[in-house]
């Protein structure tokens, strides 16, 4: 009961977080009639919320284990910086930037059809990341060797293509958001958050080859961390 009630409460930050992006994409973009900016609002709450809970269901404690972020034993000393810092890069300063560029519209009107495709780049690069939290029982949001919870190697789902489908997802969604978002602006921030994504990436990466038993194995199987036949 006690371990419910802990996973209900992260959820809970979990939410108000997420219902934060609306309301930063409106005080920014300063106009309720930013399409853009709702749909992409609805996109990042389902796609955050739903893997969540299918996650727990599957996995139940993982909801408690990606809470412990700055509470959690063995994390990594370079992680203790990296993991907020993308937390992060990854969220408010693109939404800021999206949404000021709106507002004064610093960029040109992008064609509806680059819309479109920017949020079919975000659709994919959250199913992805949703996937691999719903099939890694493990997918903590610090970079630690779990032995508390008898951490194991995850090998499936999308864990049988890349090593790190999680981050990988991230790396597809950025894009997406410049294009749907229609804002040139929000590729500074976006180059940023994907050097911060790749350099944990590595740092993970060699963490695991050297402290998680089968990894080194598996790491042979599936050759590449985040993009088949590049890297």
């Amino acid at each position: 009961m006690e371990s419910n009630t802990v996973n209900l409460k992260d959820l809970g930050g979990l939410i108000f977080t997420l219902f934060l992006i609306p309301l930063i994409l409106v005080i920014s973009g300063w106009d309720l009639g930013w399409w853009q900016g709702w749909f992409y609002s609805v996109l990042i709450i389902v796609a955050s919320i739903v893997p969540r809970i299918l996650a727990e269901k599957r996995h139940p404690g993982l909801l408690t284990e990606r809470g412990k972020m700055g509470k959690a034993q063995n994390v990594k000393s370079w992680d203790k910086v990296l993991a907020p810092l993308m937390a992060v890069s990854v969220t408010f300063p693109l939404f800021i930037a999206a949404g000021l560029d709106h507002r004064f519209g610093w960029s040109p009107v992008f064609p509806l059809w680059l819309n479109i495709a920017g949020f079919i780049l975000i659709i994919l690069g959250y199913t992805i990341g949703g996937c691999a939290l719903v099939v890694n029982s493990f997918f903590s949001s610090v970079v630690r060797i779990q032995t508390d919870r008898e951490h194991k190697v995850c090998d499936s789902g999308p864990y049988q293509i890349v090593r790190h489908p999680g981050y990988a997802g991230n790396i597809l969604a950025l894009p997406g958001i410049v294009l749907a978002l229609s804002s040139v602006w929000t590729i500074i921030p976006v180059i940023v958050a994907l050097i911060i994504t790749v350099i944990r990436t590595i740092l993970e990466d060699k963490t695991l080859q050297e402290e998680l038993p089968g990894y080194r194995d598996y790491a042979i199987r599936v050759r590449y961390r985040l993009i088949p036949g590049v890297f």
